[in-house]
């Protein structure tokens, strides 16, 4: 998402502190200049304006050291890419792994060296314990969460729900029920980017969360629980009960497949708007602001992904763990780089930026610069442990994370025809214990 780094020492001070107005550049930890001339190379999978964002972020890195960097999209098959990267000999230094399996992945294969202490010291004083709980594997504390995401969000128009003479619902049912007002009011109700397979898996640990209940999640997560209980079925139906309703899906189903996660933002925030809401994490706004012009609050909101079947609203997160690769070159700076990633003041350049949240709670919330993200930052914070990351990131990326394979693959085969939920879970469990089997 953004513009390059702001220059001039008075904007600098605003995402950097005063540290970074004496002239040159100053180091990360209090003045090693043996990063100076070092280049970084880091690969994660944003794109677009989130990657122009972190790329601010990276810049600041740079004034603070002298290092440079370089950044490489992997794209949705990180593992896939970082592993080829691998093997050819041209490991990057950094990752910002998406998920949870993947980190895992990553450890259990040998690729990972543990975070510096000064890191670890950062996290344990400034971080829900939960979030070091992730990034660890075998007691060795691998990932730091840099970026979070808050995924139990739904983006409106206040204009389209203006129009249609709805409010923002609270539940499950009513929010399929304003969908279908705002259908008769001439817009579909919801933009789905069913192109990206991680949308679809969203969508079901809400419903599921809810309907479930965190128990149940936790057990499915560790896949303890089979992709066949009755569980799975029921959160199935209900999700299918939306997917089967073309007249609330822009475009119906094909439409959605063949619609990206910034393009089913725009369908809702763009010009020429096709559909009045958009399920998806706390980063839509980020999209909506950016490439659209919205005004976060004002012309663009959201509500909390509503309570299914008289369940608990549900609370679900992901994130982003910057991981040091053994076979990076520049082992020096790659953790000098997620040193500095710990601090509040490299949460801060992006957080000025817009479409991302840090669950560093010593990040000033005003740091954001709209009063929607402001509340969303400060919800993630007060859940702390209690918050249930992104099941599908927790999974084995050949189930959870790997585009045209998996839950992914599974889940667009279902939104293209849900009339099966019974037939869906046990391809889901076919898939799921292959891969836990490993």
């Amino acid at each position: 998402m953004m513009r390059r780094l702001l220059v001039g020492c008075t904007a600098l001070t605003l995402a950097l502190g005063a540290t970074a107005c004496g002239g040159g550049p100053v180091t990360a930890g209090g003045g090693d200049q043996a990063l100076s001339g070092q280049t970084v190379t880091v690969a994660g999978v944003w794109s677009g304006s989130e990657q122009k964002n972190f790329q601010k972020v990276l810049d600041a890195f740079t004034e603070k050291t002298g290092a440079k960097t370089q950044f490489m999209s992997t794209g949705d098959n990180v593992s896939t890419v970082v592993g080829s990267k691998i093997e050819g000999g041209n490991a990057p230094d950094v990752v910002l792994v998406p998920q949870v399996g993947v980190l895992k992945q990553f450890a259990q294969q040998g690729w990972l060296k543990p975070l510096s202490k000064k890191t670890e010291s950062a996290v344990d004083a400034n971080f829900a314990s939960v979030w070091k709980s992730y990034g660890s594997v075998d007691g060795s504390f691998y990932g730091l969460y840099f970026k979070a995401a808050h995924k139990s969000t739904v983006w409106y128009s206040p204009d389209a729900l203006d129009q249609a003479g709805v409010e923002p619902p609270r539940t499950y049912e009513a929010m399929l029920k304003a969908g279908q007002t705002v259908s008769d009011s001439g817009l579909a109700a919801f933009s789905v980017a069913g192109q990206d397979g991680w949308t679809l898996t969203d969508w079901f640990e809400n419903v599921y969360l809810s309907q479930a209940g965190p128990e149940k999640y936790d057990a499915l997560a560790a896949h303890e629980l089979k992709w066949t209980d009755a569980s799975v079925v029921e959160a199935l139906t209900t999700l299918g009960t939306l997917f089967k309703d073309e007249q609330l899906i822009a475009g119906g189903p094909d439409g959605a497949l063949n619609t990206d996660f910034p393009g089913s933002v725009e369908k809702v925030f763009g010009p020429k708007a096709e559909a009045g809401m958009v399920y998806e994490g706390d980063f839509v706004a980020g999209v909506a602001k950016d490439q659209f012009g919205r005004s976060i609050g004002d012309d663009a909101n959201f509500f909390p992904f509503p309570a299914v079947d008289g369940g608990e609203a549900p609370v679900v997160s992901g994130g982003d763990a910057a991981v040091v690769l053994k076979d990076g070159k520049n082992q020096k700076a790659a953790q000098a780089l997620v040193e500095f990633l710990a601090t509040p003041e490299a949460a801060a350049v992006w957080a000025e930026a817009g479409g991302f949240l840090s669950p560093n709670k010593e990040l000033d919330p005003a740091a954001y610069s709209d009063g929607v993200t402001r509340a969303t930052a400060k919800s993630l914070i007060a859940a702390g442990d209690s918050v249930r990351f992104d099941m599908s990131d927790q999974a084995p990326a050949a189930f959870g994370g790997t585009k045209g394979a998996g839950e992914w693959k599974i889940l667009q085969d279902f939104l293209r025809d849900p009339s099966d939920p019974k037939a869906t879970a046990a391809k889901l469990e076919a898939a799921a214990a292959k891969a836990y089997r490993g």
